[in-house]
């Protein structure tokens, strides 16, 4: 890749939102560096290309940045669409468009933000609240795929490819297994979530997936420490 448009990501090794970005870099088939934040620490380049929340991920492509997890993967989708890359991420069709970005927004307001919380409650009873919260929305994402699977008789959001709600939702997995070692839940329980538990297994096998997911053993340990200081 010519000096002018090459691609950085900053991120942190744990994010579920890196993960999403990563992803999609490998799913295009984009080469890029990574460098890795130091959140208690930032980076003055950190700092410098996210002003406004000073978070990670951040993607500097030809020297500019490009911030938030969900604004960067339709930002890779469009800017790497030239013959040569992957697939595309978002479908061709207005309709279809606006549909994967309503799940998209679904996916981290109603699933992921109370999921998070799950892991960081203080005490019993904001745990149970939050937990309730997010099967709600498990079991409403649920229905959402098996709409998707009707029309096209395939296991991913997007299709018969993964696409942009697969690629954010699928940031998220190797958390999953986090949440089941930890407090014996698991939100993608077959039993109760079978075409998510398919979906995450089928997802797993992507040799994206391979390339990007965390270690699950590693994960824990960091959750861990995020629980300690809510019981602290």
């Amino acid at each position: 890749m010519a000096g002018g448009d090459e691609v950085k990501l900053l991120g942190n090794w744990a994010s579920p939102y890196v993960a999403r970005v990563r992803l999609a870099l490998h799913l295009k088939g984009v080469p890029y560096e990574y460098v890795e934040e130091d959140l208690a620490d930032k980076s003055e380049l950190l700092l410098r290309s996210n002003p406004v929340h000073k978070a990670v991920p951040v993607l500097i492509h030809g020297g500019k940045p490009v911030c938030e997890s969900r604004v960067i993967v339709q930002y890779i989708d469009e800017a790497f669409a030239s013959a040569g890359a992957g697939p595309p991420l978002l479908h061709a069709n207005p309709r279809e468009r606006a549909a994967a970005r309503f799940w998209a927004v679904f996916v981290d307001d109603e699933l992921l933000a109370p999921w998070g919380m799950v892991m960081r409650s203080g005490t019993d009873e904001e745990r149970a609240e939050w937990t309730r919260r997010t099967v709600a929305a498990v079991e409403t994402l649920e229905g959402a795929l098996g709409e998707r699977s009707e029309e096209d008789g395939e296991g991913f959001f997007g299709g018969d490819r993964v696409g942009y709600v697969d690629i954010l939702l699928g940031g998220m997995v190797p958390w999953v297994r986090v949440t089941e070692r930890l407090s014996g839940h698991n939100f993608f329980d077959a039993s109760t979530a079978p075409l998510l538990a398919a979906w995450m297994e089928r997802f797993g096998e992507l040799d994206a997936a391979r390339a990007v997911f965390q270690d699950v053993d590693r994960l824990v340990e960091y959750a861990g420490t995020i629980q300690a200081r809510a019981h602290g």
